[in-house]
């Protein structure tokens, strides 16, 4: 799966509609950048809108967005209910998937230089980018709003990360960062009555709730605030209110950070204390958009809870998810439109086809899909199978000892399963973009000069793919021998055919890499990727010949075989 970032920028424009599409308009231009929503406020003035994609395109979306708000919003004459000091007054990144906070804060830092030095617009980092801990809060960033910047100018503790040391009285300043992603998410209670939703919210939040004396009054500290007693999570922010429409009480929640309180964790804390008080949770709301990682975290809990092995397919993993949430009560759940990832996949993916799709597709005359989407596929099953053997050896009775090791075979098969899907599309890509390469004009020295170097870019790339593919296969190899030792008899032959899928991945993956790097001009690579190719070609045939001799010693063990029956 690739990189994936977010972008959350709020623009202070929220109620004429050709200003806000102008700008959302400059988002839309960038390949690999996904518009996902906007949604504009009449009272505050403000639209905020998100978008994801790879780094690089959300970096360009964010920058010319930034651009274009500047071009469009005059500050001098903004009013709005909303804190804000800046025609695009806040602009964070945030890590989706296989992305860290660290690569964001670069992004974050890339995009204030670039907003300083070509907008001229005075740029401020906060949260996980800041310069300094008195910056990190966005509150203490923006105190004063677009009014107090003039005062500001000449003052060393208000001196920009970037840009001018200066008031741009048209667009004002930006805060650009990196946090962490945040999940709105509702809990549903079979009452009426806000205070019990309210009870439960301040028993989850971080906040907590104030303490108070023997006769009910809140217990204030020297200064006048309250003493508070912690709630049960960190990261968390909840509320209880009556939704008229559902005719229901919710505990509302902000997951500020769902990698240190997931909402599956907080949705049993919340179904625990509605027993507690004498009601029960029916349900919960997802509130936009969740990434993957939360729903299979949520899927992997309830099956251990269960005592169900987890090592099963993502499909099911977010259909336990779904169910056991009850994230469908009040309307029903749409993953592709909720889940981030499902969002931003393009259409027309190869491994979207059905069987026959897919087939058709490889026979016709078009080169793509070819050998190496078919090698990465082989290796996708390979892995899927023992991925089965794991899961259907787990928990019966005559392979109990081997329990923790099924269900570290079995995870292990569906993460490398899921790499190897990624591939079939990714190696039909690289052919695509050498093929655009050739396409290229060359007409003059230049052009052939350029063209030559992004034939050889594009063709390195296309041998990178099923080299990738192959040095996966190794590893799915022994755990198919696991699989063939120790797995369950009934299903040898099964191991075995994930064995032999092992060895037509490599060596089909082993000949694209071949046929690629012969129009190369780096030797030095030709020979590094020849002798690696070789080397791992070598693993694989090693130990599955290994499975091959241990499945049909199985296979005449326990089926009473003549082994000159059925191999001669």
């Amino acid at each position: 799966m690739p990189q994936i970032v977010e972008c959350v920028p709020n623009f202070s424009e929220g109620r004429d509609r050709r200003v806000i599409d102008a700008i959302t308009a400059e988002i839309t231009k960038i390949p690999g950048a996904v518009l996902l929503d906007v949604d504009p406020g009449e009272a505050t003035n403000r639209t905020v809108v998100t978008f994801v994609g790879v780094p690089e395109a959300v970096l360009e979306a964010a920058f010319r967005a930034i651009a274009k708000a500047a071009e469009v919003i005059d500050m001098s004459k903004h009013r709005g209910e909303h804190p804000r000091m800046g025609a695009t007054d806040v602009c964070p990144f945030i890590p989706v998937a296989n992305i860290t906070m660290d690569e964001c804060v670069a992004l974050a830092k890339r995009l204030g230089e670039r907003v300083g030095s070509e907008l001229a617009i005075p740029v401020y980092l906060y949260e996980y980018a800041a310069s300094c801990l008195e910056r990190k809060n966005l509150a203490d960033v923006r105190k004063g709003e677009y009014e107090s910047l003039p005062t500001r100018v000449g003052d060393p503790f208000w001196k920009p990360d970037f840009g001018p040391d200066g008031f741009n009285s048209r667009s004002g300043a930006t805060a650009i960062g990196a946090r962490d992603f945040l999940i709105a998410y509702n809990v549903n209670l079979n009452t009426r009555d806000k205070k019990n939703a309210a009870t439960i919210a301040q028993r989850i939040r971080e906040q907590g709730w104030p303490q108070r004396d023997e006769n009910g009054k809140i217990i204030r500290d020297a200064e006048g605030s309250p003493i508070m007693t912690p709630g049960a999570f960190k990261a968390v922010k909840a509320v209880g209110w009556y939704i008229e429409e559902y005719r229901q009480a919710q505990v509302s929640i902000n997951l500020v950070n769902y990698k240190v309180s997931p909402p599956h964790i907080v949705f049993d804390e919340c179904c625990r204390l509605a027993d507690e008080l004498g009601f029960r949770v029916t349900g919960s709301e997802l509130v936009g958009l969740i990434p993957l990682d939360a729903m299979l975290q949520a899927g992997c809990y309830y099956l251990k809870k269960q005592g169900k092995i987890t090592g099963v397919g993502e499909d099911e993993l977010v259909r336990m998810a779904i169910l056991s949430l009850g994230l469908d009560q009040l309307s029903p759940f749409d993953a592709q439109q909720k889940i981030i990832e499902y969002r931003i996949r393009r259409p027309g993916r190869l491994v979207s086809l059905p069987v026959r799709q897919f087939v058709e597709a490889t026979a016709s005359d078009s080169p793509a899909p070819g050998g190496g989407s078919v090698a990465a596929l082989c290796g996708a099953l390979a892995a899927a199978l023992v991925s089965m053997v794991a899961n259907l050896t787990h928990g019966r009775k005559a392979y109990l000892q081997h329990n923790d090791m099924m269900e570290a075979i079995a995870n292990r098969a569906q993460d490398l399963k899921a790499r190897l899907v990624e591939l079939i599309d990714r190696d039909t890509e690289a052919f695509d973009c050498v093929m655009a390469a050739m396409a290229l004009p060359k007409k003059t020295d230049e052009q052939k000069a350029e063209r030559d170097y992004r034939i050889q870019i594009t063709t390195q790339k296309a041998a990178s793919v099923p080299f990738e593919t192959l040095s996966l296969m190794p590893e799915i190899a022994q755990l198919a021998r696991t699989a063939a030792e120790i797995g369950n008899t009934n299903l040898t032959s099964d191991a075995g055919v994930a064995g032999l899928a092992v060895a037509l991945a490599a060596h089909g993956a082993a000949y694209n890499v071949f046929i690629n790097i012969q129009n190369l001009n780096d030797r030095e690579y030709i020979e590094k990727t020849k002798t690696e190719t070789k080397t791992l070609l070598a693993k694989v045939d090693a130990i599955t010949a290994e499975v091959k001799a241990i499945v049909e010693e199985r296979l005449f063990q326990v089926r009473g075989m003549k082994r000159d029956v059925i191999f001669v």
